[in-house]
């Protein structure tokens, strides 16, 4: 097999260079993809700094990859050469340990993340297990799918986590990269959408995406003006907030649901919770099979990302201009690798 092209860091903090590297023989339940898209996530970015000490160099980041499949192994089943598919944050997981086998491979105790020991989608090819390749639904655009692989099922798994109704009563906090992904899956889904943010310039496109009423996250008053009136609030966001003023718009029984990953510990008043009967819990991405439940939603409904493209020849730009904070609100880089 011929050697893969790729964008690779050789040191923390460091920019990315052409690198190319020898895949070695394709595994049996391995596919090979052709690389047509991939999203920059801020987890790419905190690999590329080895925010989580987890990092080897040389490193291909991107996780969030869109492309066709070119090359299957012996025992993949389900995918042929041609499909179209998308790889998230997971590569690879052992089909055989309790929790696999209980449908939660995304929390496999022996899984690889995509950029984790592994090379990623900043290349023109990328390997994963069979399983973690997802075929895209006809009409959703493949140009912009690729951070619903990652930041898509990263909000939409609390959905089915908690088994929310359409009459749920849902905040999002954060309108960002991933609340703003959130903010369109819970519309659709038939919630009553609250939007916090501390941006207020963000009030107007917040309501665009979906969200009924928008409050202020910074605002103590608004917050107690909407005291236990949420079921469930997803926080999208990796700062400390007022977590005392956002438990209590939660309802009996509400919970906060984290899957922003806060950089710092996160004070909680147990009695927050007691009285109320409430929970705070977190979750990373999805299933294989919350992936394509996620994926067919989005096509019914026509949820994508809003993108900016960058070619992949310009990924140091790219990365810089997400650092900066200007991407609104995702960024997709478009493979131009020489033929």
């Amino acid at each position: 097999m011929s050697q893969i092209n790729a964008w690779a860091a050789t040191a923390a903090g460091g920019a990315c260079e052409a690198h190319s590297y020898d895949p070695g023989p394709l595994g049996p339940d391995e596919v090979e993809i052709a690389v047509e898209h991939c999203g920059i996530c801020h987890s790419d970015l905190s690999m590329l700094d080895n925010h989580w000490g987890m990092s080897r160099y040389p490193l291909v980041p991107g996780h969030e990859a869109v492309g066709r499949i070119i090359a299957v192994g012996e025992r993949v089943a389900g995918l042929s050469q041609g499909q179209r598919v998308g790889v998230g944050w997971m590569a690879h997981s052992c089909m055989h340990c309790p929790t696999c086998l209980s449908g939660e491979h995304q929390l496999c105790a022996q899984s690889q993340g995509t950029i984790v020991g592994r090379h990623g989608g900043f290349a023109d090819r990328l390997r994963c297990h069979w399983a973690w390749a997802l075929p895209l639904p006809e009409g959703l655009d493949a140009g912009a799918a690729g951070p619903l692989m990652c930041g898509g099922i990263t909000v939409f798994s609390p959905l089915l986590i908690h088994r929310v109704t359409p009459t749920a009563r849902v905040g999002v906090v954060g309108i960002g990269g991933l609340g703003h992904l959130a903010l369109q899956f819970l519309r659709a889904w038939g919630c009553e959408v609250t939007a916090f943010t501390s941006n207020e310039s963000k009030r107007a496109e917040a309501q665009a995406l979906g969200a009924h009423r928008v409050v202020a996250s910074n605002d103590r008053r608004a917050l107690r003006a909407i005291r236990g009136s949420l079921d469930l609030i997803i926080s999208t966001v990796n700062v400390t907030l007022d977590w005392s003023g956002l438990l209590a718009t939660l309802a009996p029984k509400g919970r906060l649901h984290i899957v922003g990953a806060v950089l710092e510990p996160m004070m909680i008043n147990a009695m927050d919770l007691i009285g109320g009967q409430k929970g705070v819990s977190g979750s990373p991405i999805g299933s294989p099979t919350a992936l394509a439940t996620m994926l067919d939603f989005a096509a019914r409904h026509q949820i994508l990302p809003q993108v900016e493209h960058f070619p992949m020849s310009q990924v140091n730009a790219a990365l810089d201009h997400l650092r900066a904070g200007k991407a609104r609100y995702r960024v997709v880089l478009d493979a131009d690798f020489a033929a």
